[in-house]
Parts: C-alpha cells; structure tokens; sequence
C-alpha cells in the first residue's frame, strides 16, 4: 500500500484540491484498476467547483469515469492486465472517483473495452460520447430511420453533441446541430451536420405545435429548448433526452405526443444496466469515425481539471478532453 496523486474534497464546502490519497482508505470492491485516463463532464464541473452538491460523502476523490488496466481482481470476469472503462455508478458522488491514480470498484460496473480501443479513445468519448451512444440507440430502437428525416442535436458543440453527431453522421443520417456558438459552424459541420441552428429558436417558450421540421432529436439541454424541439417533431417521431444544462424543467404541453404521436425517451447512463452498456461501447467502437473523435479531442493533465471545470458550466468547452492521470 502507498499513495498516490488524487484531486480530493476534503469536506463539504471545502474546494477540491490536488495532493495525495492513501491507497489504504480506497473503498470495498473487487477489481483495482490503475487509472489511465479520465474526462471533464458537467457533473465533473459542479463537483469541482461546488456549485452543487454532486459529492454527498466525504473525503472524495471527484470523477464519475475513468479507462485504465486491471491491477488485481477477484471478479470472475476480470483479471490483471485487462484494459476497462467505467461510467457512473455514483463514482465522484459517493464511491471514490476517477481523478487519482487508482479506483477500487465492484467488478459488475465495469466494461471491457472493445478491441483495438486504447483508454485514451475511451475517455475522448468518455461518458458524454458513451451517453450520447445510448440516445443513438434509443431512436434506432424506436424506429427512428435515415430515411425519416433529419434529427436535431441540441448542445451541439458539447460532448455529448459532439459524438451524436459523428456517429448520426456515419450511419446516414442528416443531423441539424442547434448551438449558441456561430463560430463553432465549421466544426460542426466537419463532425457531419448538415444544418446549423442558432440556439435562440429553440430556447424561447415554446408554442404547443410548431411545424413539422425534425424526425428525431437528442437533446442534452432540457427546459425550453427541449420543449421546443418536441412541438417540432414529425408526426411518430421521437426525442431522446440526456441532459439538463438549462434546466430540468419541461414547460411544455402535451399536444405533440396527443396530437402527432410524438414519444419522449428517456436515457440514463448512470444507472444503466450493463449488457446496454456493453452494446453501446461495442456500437462505439464500429460507429464513431476515430478520426473525428481525435479532431474534437483535447488532452490535459490532471490539475488541467481545476481550470476546465468553471469553463464546462459556462458551456465554453467544445468537444471532449481527456485528462491524463497515470
């Protein structure tokens, strides 16, 4: 047993910092795993600034994913040297979490990664990319086809707008990305949109029914914006939502489900069951372009993390970073 470098929140109301963790006070579970890389996420950025109450035990080592080796393990699925992700689970919240050297977790929250997927490409898409996976998956399911029309991105420029795009892109569909940042257009459009719509459409209250413009969308924004999106859904189209950056309320009617059939999807990736979670990875690694994951990917050391974090809730962050641990 030693230490090892770790962001850490002491107690509550008290800023994170970087310094060292006891690998002694690592929590129960049976799989160690050897941290490589990590990500910022918007739950990062509260956790982090504390601009919510993301942690709720204490000391924690904030983080809710993370890619590395296997170092030792009493899990029957997992053994020394296999290379695996995790995704939430209450990782950063209440189990120790991604930004230090090692994690101890149970064996069940782990993913192997596909193959020919290095950790770092796992954090480049990291829960946002993996989350955004889900939702692709989630329209597919329902019915949802290239054929049907476009689909709306909302948080375009974010994570999860980001993979929604290359992957939609890759597998046919015409993808209308909604942004509040015109400069961010021709990134945009090398991810594979083929549209760009300015934010302000889409964020002021919405009518019960607007016209018909969008097959589908994957909304990681919430409140009005996802309240507009809906009114816009083609008759039998479908929504899945994942996030909640401008709010978790909805101030919407129910006219486009009532009237157009609409159907609103749910997508969680905390709690995700895991053979879900092993088809979205295994759809990752056949379904996102590794060439625009690594053109949206930046890379920071660990107490990069500290600047990252305000940044990420302003939504002036585009794409993915990965965050180097060990």
């Amino acid at each position: 047993m030693g230490k090892f470098k770790a962001i850490v929140v002491p107690e509550k109301g008290q800023p994170a910092a970087l310094g060292e963790f006891d690998e002694s006070s690592l929590m129960d579970g049976d799989v160690t795993v050897a941290v490589e890389y990590s990500t910022v996420n918007y739950k990062d950025g509260l956790a982090i600034t504390g601009k919510a109450p993301v942690v709720r035990r204490f000391p924690m080592i904030p983080g809710i994913d993370f890619a590395g080796k296997v170092e030792s393990s009493s899990h029957p699925d997992f053994k020394a040297g296999d290379s695996v992700v995790l995704n939430g689970w209450g990782t950063g919240e209440t189990h120790l979490g991604a930004y230090g050297a090692k994690s101890r977790v149970k064996g069940d929250w782990l993913v192997k990664l596909p193959e020919g997927m290095t950790s770092r490409e796992a954090m480049a898409v990291g829960t946002a990319g993996y989350t955004a996976m889900l939702c692709v998956i989630a329209l597919e399911k329902y019915g949802v086809k290239p054929a049907d029309g476009p689909i709306v991105v909302t948080g375009a420029a974010g994570g999860v707008g980001s993979v929604a795009i290359a992957v939609l892109s890759k597998l046919g569909y015409q993808v209308a990305a909604s942004t509040g940042r015109a400069s961010e257009a021709d990134y945009l459009k090398s991810l594979g949109a083929s549209e760009i719509i300015d934010r302000a459409e889409l964020s002021n209250p919405a009518k019960p029914l607007a016209k018909e413009r969008f097959a589908g969308g994957i909304d990681s924004v919430g409140s009005h914006t996802l309240a507009n999106v809906l009114s816009m859904t083609k008759y039998g189209g479908a929504v899945a939502a994942c996030g909640l950056a401008a709010g978790m309320d909805l101030p919407a009617s129910v006219a486009p489900f009532i009237l157009r059939g609409v159907s609103l999807l749910g997508v969680d990736s905390v709690m995700c069951p895991k053979p879900r979670r092993q088809e979205a990875w295994k759809r990752l690694a056949s379904d996102l372009d590794r060439k625009k994951l690594e053109a949206m990917t930046t890379e920071i050391p660990l107490e990069g993390v500290f600047e990252l974090a305000p940044k990420i809730l302003a939504g002036q962050v585009r794409g993915r970073t990965v965050v180097k641990i060990g």
